[in-house]
Order: structure tokens, then C-alpha cells, then sequence
């Protein structure tokens, strides 16, 4: 595992040692245990998209690991210039030890790791957010404890959520189910990983894809970049939405989970945020834990 880029491209003991690193990481951090593991390192964080929880996370992760965390706006950097991103990459491998962009186009990571000589963690494009589903796979794990015999069911836009939650669920073993309109579906790469694989299904029916389901997860229906969609979204996404009767269809310890932010009343009713909040602000949380064994993974070296 040289980066990280999007779930399709690791394995699924891949996928379980992040996830074990993570837990003892997130130990250690309760714990008060310090673990300085990335001291002496430094990450350039470059923002083409607003965050709350992926700047946060990874300066807090990486000043936990003794490293030191580089913002870095497109607005400051040549690259929102018009320099090429082969150019930005190859620059910055001579100053810092790993970069984490979150961006549109995934083109643009791979190209910084075509390019760079460091390691590239893709905090985000319009095609996957790997780092949140790693954060989601960590919370379903601790809350049901295996994912043998899960079955995770996604409700909403067939999007960067969608990609990675459908290859990161099939990865681990679980069964994923997905509702979504005929004309939102998921990445067509995506879609030929799941297809030729058993324990997935696609409808345009939530309560059909809810049924029996352990683990309920959506995602807003409009997505940045999307603004101009917001109203035909609204109008498509209709009855897309955990409420009571998605709740009633799936197991009565079925959790719920969203990667915010979240807009109650249209893809989650508040009834239904509110009384798994719990599980949905552990989720956000452990984003800081999974990131930390990523970064840990991709520039500890023997500390790994």
C-alpha cells in the first residue's frame, strides 16, 4: 500500500489492518498513551473543497502522530493558477512527507501519485471518499463487532459515498444493498465491481433494499458542485429518505449512520438522527482514528 486513492484499490487484509491499527490508535488516544510515530514528518493538506470534518481530523491526527500538518488552499498554491498538477506533484515530493487532497476530479490524485515520489491520501473527490468509509467499516465493526453476516444498506444519490461504501461493504464480506433513482446510479466502474460479485443488489425501491438490513446509511441529496441540481434533486430523491418505515423494514438493532452534514427532513427525518446520534457522531470521530493508522500506514515506515 503505497496510497491511498480509492477503495478499489485495496484489499480486503488491506482494509482489516487499517482498521486494527485504527483501533489501537483510537485506544491509545483515549488512553492518554502519546504515540509520536510520525514525529519529524510533515503533510500538505490541499483544499479544493470546503471541510469541517477532514481538515480537522487529519491536523488533530497529525499532530497526535508528532507530525506536523501543512494547509494548503488552492486559492495559495499555483495549481489554482493553472499549474499542472504533474508540476505541483513533483515540487512538493521534495518538501514534504505525504500529501492529503481533497478535491473534484480523480484525476487529480492520480495524478499527484503518478507524479510525486510521497504518498497521496484522497481526502475526497466527486468518484470516492475512501477515508470516511474506512471511518464507517471502523464503527460498524465496533458496534456489531464482525461483518460476517451484515447486511449494509445505502438510501440517496448514487454517489462518491456510494461508490466506496458499496466496494468497502463487499470487500470486508458484508451483503450491500442500494436504493437509488435509475437515473443516480452508482459509478459504472463501481457498478461492474459489484455486479460480478454475490451479496449485491440495486433497486429503485428503498424499502425493498432496507429489508432485514443491520447497518442504514445515506448521504445528502445534492452534493457540492451540485447547487444548480438542488430543486430536480429534490424533486428525484422523493421518498429516498430513512424515516420510521425504513426503520421498521430493517432488523429492529439495525444502526443508522451519515457522513454530515446532514439535512434532516430530506434524506434523514430528525426522529430518526436524533435517536442514533450516538452511532452517526461516533462515526464522525472515528474519521480521526482511521486516518491516523492511513497516515501511519502510508509514512511510518517500520513504525507501521
Amino acid at each position: 500500500m503505497k496510497h491511498l486513492l480509492k477503495m478499489l484499490d485495496l484489499s480486503q487484509q488491506e482494509i482489516l489492518d487499517i482498521l486494527d491499527l485504527a483501533d489501537k490508535l483510537k485506544y491509545q488516544t483515549k488512553h492518554g498513551i502519546p504515540h509520536p510515530i510520525l514525529q519529524g514528518k510533515t503533510l500538505g493538506m490541499i483544499f479544493q473543497k470546503a471541510s469541517t470534518r477532514t481538515r480537522v481530523s487529519f491536523e488533530t491526527g497529525m499532530y497526535q502522530l508528532g507530525g506536523y500538518p501543512l494547509f494548503l488552499s488552492a486559492n495559495d498554491l499555483q495549481i489554482g493558477r493553472g499549474e499542472p498538477v504533474e508540476d505541483t506533484a513533483r515540487v512538493l515530493s521534495r518538501y514534504l512527507d505525504g500529501i492529503m487532497i481533497r478535491t473534484f476530479a480523480q484525476e487529480e490524485v492520480e495524478k499527484l501519485a503518478e507524479y510525486g515520489s510521497i504518498p497521496i491520501i484522497n481526502g475526497l473527490t466527486d468518484f470516492c471518499h475512501p477515508c470516511q468509509v474506512l471511518a464507517d467499516l471502523l464503527t460498524i465493526r465496533e458496534k456489531k463487532d464482525t461483518f460476517d453476516g451484515l447486511k449494509m444498506c445505502y438510501i440517496g444519490d448514487g454517489n462518491n459515498m456510494a461508490n466506496s461504501l458499496i466496494v468497502g461493504g463487499l470487500k470486508v464480506g458484508m451483503e450491500v444493498s442500494v436504493a437509488c433513482p435509475e437515473n443516480y446510479r452508482p459509478d459504472p466502474a463501481v457498478m461492474a465491481f459489484a455486479e460480478a460479485r454475490e451479496g449485491f443488489s440495486i433497486t429503485d425501491k428503498p424499502l425493498e433494499a432496507a429489508a432485514n438490513a443491520d447497518v442504514l446509511i445515506t448521504d445528502v441529496w445534492s452534493s457540492m458542485g451540485m447547487e444548480s441540481e438542488i430543486e430536480a434533486r429534490k424533486i428525484a430523491f422523493q421518498g429516498y429518505q430513512i424515516n420510521d418505515d425504513i426503520m421498521a423494514a430493517a432488523h429492529s438493532d439495525a444502526m443508522v449512520m451519515h457522513c454530515l452534514p446532514a439535512h434532516r427532513g430530506e434524506e434523514i427525518t430528525a426522529k430518526v438522527f436524533e435517536a442514533h446520534a450516538s452511532e452517526i457522531f461516533d462515526e464522525a470521530e472515528n474519521r480521526l482514528h482511521a486516518q491516523k493508522a492511513v497516515m501511519v500506514k502510508l509514512m511510518g515506515g517500520d513504525q507501521a
